[in-house]
């Protein structure tokens, strides 16, 4: 056993409890007597019967909460909520040993270090070709000369490989093949978190190009030539376009506050050839809000449909998705229809700045509707590009406030768009589904920390390789 397991191992209070109730949700008549279990890693439960002895498996990693109730005629209800929002009820019959289950859970589901997460002794039974091979399976290089990159257009630059520029950022970034390095230098040092402009989609049939960034330092009245440059190197990329939008995805009063924080938006005044466009995606706060009280609603036993609607609509969960939708519209018809490059930012670019430019990618790119391609997707725009995964999914356990559904609300919009299109996508809403579990369970570890330099880090400071346990795929190798 593992230094690690021997350490979640001591905060088992109770390896297993006999004679457990698992209540049906959906009727509180209907439930299975069987054994709960707890291990290191998961909360098992078996249930009695020769011919289906049923087995339940939670892995620590994917609870979120965990609740006592008052004692009920059969015993002492113990209710478990998890971040793929499924919820467990037990019906432990003594109470000391549902205190037992209670605490050994609620310490088992807040890890404090990486190497408490389940992809850390996760060991999957395949060989080592089988590993290299699933590994290999996503390939960014390979995405971008899909787009048609590099070109003479746009190229790599090496400035960010040791992540010295940017430590959020990826190691490989592509800019105008125009721009100089004292520019690029110039630009981060003027976008919070040194997050410079840089492209994140390409369409090689008119040159258009969808660029992210941060937002500019630029307080009421600050500028820098070298960010000015940078976006007009951006714009003149693309041949046939006499100009370019930028996109603040934030609410213009959120941004205008910034201002007076020294931070702000880009001034028309000193940008040429740039038209400016507000879209009104709210901050992490009120989406992380919005989700509890839909989840709220969602809880009530059996309530009446009109009950269901009137939640959904207070918690105004619809109108932020349709936010961010309309904000994908926009950037894909400025691509396809206008021919007319677009810059993506938000606040610090690794939140609605990854949503809208998912969006707009799934609108303007049949690919990204493949399975394959939503996996690139993912992997190039809030992977590669440092989307905080473990802040925002609450990996760790940490400051509440970081968490927000953020992915969770881009799911829904392609979920949306299948809805509306099923012809158009290779993949269905049990894809993502998938791609939700694992976002949350940690089983292979591909969503854990906030950047790519935060993995690398963490694998240099391990003899064996963290990423040996998991593919990008999404599955064991």
């Amino acid at each position: 056993m593992s230094t690690v397991e021997d350490i979640r191992t001591k905060c088992i209070y109770i390896l297993q409890v006999e004679n457990v109730r698992l209540v049906d949700r959906s009727s509180s008549r209907r439930t299975q007597v069987g054994t709960l279990y707890l291990t290191a890693t998961h909360t098992i439960f078996v249930g009695k019967g020769s011919e289906d002895r049923s087995e339940l498996w939670v892995l620590h990693s994917l609870v979120c909460d965990v609740l006592k109730h008052k004692a009920s005629q059969n015993g002492y209800p113990l209710i478990i909520h998890c971040k793929n929002f499924q919820v467990i009820q037990f019906i432990i019959p003594q109470e000391s040993d549902c205190h037992n289950v209670y605490i050994s859970l609620t310490r088992l589901s807040r890890p404090e270090k990486y190497e408490e997460l389940y992809c850390f002794s996760f060991n999957p039974n395949v060989d080592k070709a089988e590993r290299e091979h699933s590994w290999d399976f996503l390939d960014l290089k390979a995405e971008y000369s899909r787009m048609g990159l590099p070109n003479k257009l746009w190229h790599v630059t090496a400035i960010n490989r040791e992540y010295r520029v940017c430590d959020t950022y990826p190691a490989d970034l592509f800019v105008p093949k125009s721009v100089t390095l004292p520019v690029i230098i110039g630009s981060s040092k003027f976008r919070s978190r040194g997050r410079f402009p840089t492209l994140s989609y390409y369409c090689k049939e008119n040159h258009a190009t969808i660029c992210r960034s941060s937002q500019p330092l630029s307080g009421f009245s600050a500028r820098c030539l070298e960010d000015e440059q940078m976006l007009q190197a951006i714009m003149k990329s693309n041949p046939g376009s006499r100009f370019m939008y930028v996109v603040d995805t934030r609410p213009k009063l959120n941004a205008m506050a910034n201002r007076a924080a020294g931070k702000g938006y880009e001034n028309e005044d000193n940008y040429c050839n740039i038209k400016f466009q507000f879209i009104g995606i709210e901050n992490i706060h009120v989406m992380r809000n919005s989700q509890q009280k839909l989840i709220e609603v969602s809880a009530l036993r059996s309530p009446s449909m009109g009950e269901f609607l009137m939640g959904l609509e207070n918690s105004d969960w619809l109108r932020h998705i349709k936010s961010i939708m309309e904000a994908g519209i926009f950037i894909s018809k400025a691509v396809a229809e206008e021919g007319v490059s677009v810059l993506v930012h938000c606040s610090d670019g690794w939140d609605r700045t990854a949503q809208v430019c998912s969006v707009a990618s799934v609108l303007l790119d049949p690919y990204y509707r493949t399975l394959k391609g939503l996996m690139v997707l993912i992997e190039k725009d809030w992977v590669s590009f440092g989307h905080k995964f473990s802040h925002r999914c609450g990996h760790l356990d940490g400051e509440a406030k970081e968490v927000s559904p953020v992915i969770d609300q881009f799911l829904e919009c392609v979920w949306q768009l299948m809805e509306q299109f099923p012809c158009y996508f290779e993949y269905n809403e049990k894809f993502l589904i998938s791609i939700h579990n694992h976002v949350y369970s940690c089983h292979y570890g591909n969503f854990i920390c906030n950047s790519q330099k935060e993995r690398k880090d963490l694998c240099s400071t391990k003899n064996e390789n963290l990423l040996k346990n998991y593919s990008p795929s999404g599955h064991p190798r």
